[in-house]
């Protein structure tokens, strides 16, 4: 047996080569790989004695030679194969074990020059596990240390058997795939048009789930490959407390978080089916989430709670008198964590320095029966220096910042949003109504008497009169909405028929 061994990730690979060298197997190896193994005082062969040929071009060259590419890619059941080799004087290879030069460590840093991210881009290792995982039925392909064992134990059996090899090369294929795909992202970055011909995306497993939105469903959660720094989110948060996170933790975490951004002030968000019933800001992080769960109180039990700064014992101690699935923030001081700690089901996650909720990647991705709709997240916040006052009445200071508070937080509700606003606080949300009337009607109930003075945010144009009829009868006195309808004069007489001010942004958030 002769096993080729070529690894960046040195992880596990010296009793990898013992092993395999207890089992009477010639290795042989590369560069650092081979330092390694040979510094363990193992007998190894470099790949240079088995080609003839020294590496070249800065180490660009070494594997690529038929000696190599012919051992991994013969097929031990094909006497021709078997009679080219031996006229050629090639011995077969039966393990590869390899993985990749760090590109997506390299491109990490957006400062990083091209030749320099270039040069990270692996030939030769590709080449040689595609081939390994190709001939699979003749060949262990390995790339991913944690298979290591594994594979000694069935090959110390006289494994592994076929169903494992395909799964090892199907494995193998994925880590060059998700590979090249990170190449060409960076590659592709600053090219037109935005959206290729051909696109794939990357990512590695996090970690398994219970299971996806139902019992029956298997879910896992993922990472996203892409240039430039990683966006840091609730994948990285570190638990302090309660149960394992579960498909829908990890979706409301991630929309709790992101309703946060760009909010300076102390705020609480609290969000209940990737809708945030809450969300409120204040000059202590304890009057924020009073604020955030007088919002909607009901619709608060069972949902996810998070706060742009650390948690002190007075919010800790108000949290706790609700049922909450997660609490999210940047920090728990100690007697916080001994009071929501108490709660054994309840999941606390800290968040790392630098997760700023942003848009996690620079495209949002839908599957749909046999495809994928791409389009460019919705992300960055409007400015409302450019809005403009399209009824006879200007907001007032007090009114201006709530629409401002309204306009935030609008665009993390769903289908024909309507949030009213009061103080910097909600106090109604109407949502995923197939018309912007129902929202409305909605979003005014849950208020009640708040309604009365507050500021309301559409992330649509009103098509009709009709919703900011509904707004001024439930108390409204001040709305932003796009504008664009080809009824808007309607819309405008309507708010000034009854005093109301009116701003248009000019730019829609409507998310489906």
């Amino acid at each position: 047996m002769r096993a080729l061994l070529s690894a960046f990730d040195k992880t596990g690979i010296v009793d990898l080569a013992r092993g395999l060298i207890g089992l009477g197997a010639e290795v042989v190896s590369t560069g650092g790989t081979l330092e390694e193994i040979a510094g363990a005082g193992l007998p190894v062969t470099a790949v240079a004695d088995v080609t003839g040929f020294p590496e070249i071009l800065d180490g660009r060259v070494k594997t690529l030679h038929p000696a190599v590419h012919g051992g991994l890619l013969a097929r031990r059941d094909d006497p021709a194969h078997l009679s080219a080799l031996a006229a050629h004087g090639i011995a077969p290879i039966d393990v590869l074990a390899g993985n990749l030069y760090p590109f997506a460590a390299t491109v990490v840093d957006p400062a990083v020059a091209e030749a320099d991210a270039v040069e990270q881009i692996d030939i030769g290792g590709p080449a040689m596990i595609r081939a390994a995982a190709k001939n699979f039925r003749g060949v262990v392909v390995l790339t991913d240390p944690s298979d290591y064992d594994d594979a000694l134990t069935d090959l110390r059996a006289g494994g592994p058997d076929p169903a494992r090899r395909r799964a090892l090369a199907a494995k193998a294929f994925a880590h060059v795939a998700a590979y090249d795909a990170l190449v060409a992202a960076y590659l592709g970055a600053d090219a037109d048009p935005a959206f290729p011909a051909e696109w794939s995306v990357a990512g590695r497993k996090v970690r398994d789930l219970r299971y996806g939105e139902n019992p029956h469903q298997r879910a896992a959660a993922y990472r996203r490959a892409e240039p430039g720094p990683p966006a840091r989110g609730v994948l990285d948060a570190r638990q302090l407390g309660g149960k394992e996170l579960s498909f829908n933790n990890l979706l409301d975490a991630d929309a709790a978080w992101g309703a946060l951004a760009v909010l300076d002030e102390p705020s609480a968000a609290i969000v209940k089916h990737a809708i945030p019933c809450g969300l409120a800001s204040r000059a202590a992080s304890a009057d924020a989430f009073a604020a955030a769960l007088a919002g909607d109180p009901v619709s608060a039990f069972g949902g996810i709670v998070a706060l742009n700064r650390p948690v002190d014992a007075d919010t800790a101690r108000a949290a706790a008198e609700v049922f909450l699935e997660v609490v999210i923030a940047p920090g728990f001081s100690p007697e916080a964590l001994s009071i929501l700690g108490a709660k054994r089901q309840l999941r606390l996650l800290e968040m790392p320095a630098g997760a700023n909720g942003g848009a996690a990647s620079s495209f949002d991705l839908h599957p749909i029966a046999g495809g994928l709709l791409v389009q460019d997240a919705d992300s960055g916040e409007d400015d409302p220096a450019v809005w403009t006052v399209v009824s006879r009445r200007s907001p007032s200071a007090s009114e201006l910042a709530d629409l401002r508070f309204a306009w935030h937080a609008v665009r993390h509700v769903k289908s024909n949003a309507i949030v009213l606003v009061r103080e910097r606080a909600v106090v109604g949300v109407g949502s995923g109504q197939p018309n912007r009337l129902e929202s409305v009607r909605i979003a005014a109930a849950k208020a009640g008497p708040r309604a009365a003075g507050a500021a309301l945010a559409g992330d649509a144009f009103f098509p009709f009169a009709d919703g900011i009829e509904a707004a001024v009868a439930a108390g409204v006195t001040a709305v932003v909405q796009p504008g664009g309808s080809v009824r808007d004069p309607d819309v405008i007489a309507a708010a000034d028929a009854a005093g109301v001010a009116m701003l248009f942004t000019g730019i829609r958030h409507f998310r489906h």
